[in-house]
């Protein structure tokens, strides 16, 4: 992403032009992204056959779920906060496969 986003809307309609399906090889998942405040919302990414589907809302059967506040998030996209520190930090949480949460990074161009 060249410029900065500025919305948690517009992170979610970049991720099919990021998208790397070379990291994505052999990953068949749904990532579901919860994101709290006033710029949140909850969207879910669907990765498979090195494929991406982007969706708004709340899938019933996620692989992993990522928790943070909307502006936290936007952050670490933006690189102002690194994905790693975001998580010791305690300012993004992850449910579930943990080897999917590594793989994100490169998968969403992070």
């Amino acid at each position: 992403m060249a410029d900065k986003a500025t919305s948690i809307k517009e992170v979610f309609d970049e991720i099919p032009e990021r998208f790397n399906p070379d990291a994505a090889a052999g990953v068949d998942a749904v990532f579901q992204f919860d994101l709290s405040g006033d710029n949140g919302g909850k969207y879910w990414v669907k990765v498979a056959d090195q494929q991406v589907d982007v969706n708004e809302g709340e899938h019933e059967d996620p692989t992993l779920t990522v928790l943070a506040s909307a502006d936290d998030y936007l952050a670490m996209v933006n690189g102002e906060i690194a994905p790693m520190s975001a998580f010791m930090q305690g300012k993004v949480k992850v449910k579930g496969n943990m080897g999917l949460a590594m793989k994100l990074q490169g998968i969403f161009g992070l």
